[in-house]
């Protein structure tokens, strides 16, 4: 999990994207390189959650490219398979324990480079938790399951929307400081938010209605 990233970058060339048949980004173009952080702000509707599900490739854009650039990586198109996508939905299986989530992730994404499950779950709070079926979780501790699999399968980049989302103040607090410790190790950070992320040295990138700002 220390081990550092190579380098790399994502390069997100004139995107434009359509939601519900009408033009939602247009022309949107910037870099992020490993060690580095984007926040993403901007009002409701603006389009925060449609630029991240376009960098993830969920969703075919309408015009532009997005390329993830490293030595290691055979397809820069295919973005997604070097990237952690952190949505509104946490993906928590009720019926499975908090430990047997974020097993299935590990078994589904690839453990290699990650950190042991009981670790993770410690790193968020949730270790005492692990043999409690996932149903009976808040929506904040189910908030911090999902993002245990940030550090249990290692990615060089983390596609987060809106994170902090359910969070205490204190859980807020943990989430930046494994943000951080993943810009240290040579990741990189691509954060829609509306809300303050105390990140040190991130970049901001604020949406408008039809143009970046």
């Amino acid at each position: 999990m220390n081990q550092p990233f190579q380098p790399f970058s994502l390069v997100v060339e004139t995107l434009s994207v359509d939601r519900g048949g009408r033009r939602v980004i247009e022309d949107v173009g910037f870099e992020v390189a490993g060690g580095e952080a984007i926040l993403v702000t901007g009002p409701n509707g603006v389009g925060k959650s449609t630029l991240l599900r376009a960098l993830a490739g969920l969703g075919r854009p309408a015009k532009g490219a997005v390329r993830l650039l490293a030595d290691s990586v055979a397809d820069p198109e295919e973005v997604g398979r070097h990237a952690h996508y952190l949505g509104h939905r946490d993906a928590v299986k009720p019926a499975l324990t908090v430990g047997e989530n974020l097993a299935f992730w590990q078994d589904f994404l690839g453990a290699d480079g990650g950190e042991p499950v009981d670790t993770a779950l410690d790193a968020v709070g949730l270790a005492d938790l692990a043999a409690l079926p996932a149903a009976y979780l808040s929506a904040g501790q189910r908030r911090r399951l999902a993002i245990a699999r940030l550090i249990a399968v290692r990615r060089p980049l983390w596609l987060l929307d809106e994170p902090t989302a359910a969070l205490d103040v204190a859980s807020e607090a943990g989430l930046v400081g494994l943000m951080a410790g993943h810009l240290e190790r040579g990741g990189a950070i691509v954060a829609a938010t509306h809300l303050s992320i105390g990140l040190a040295g991130a970049r901001a990138l604020r949406l408008v209605a039809e143009e970046i700002a």
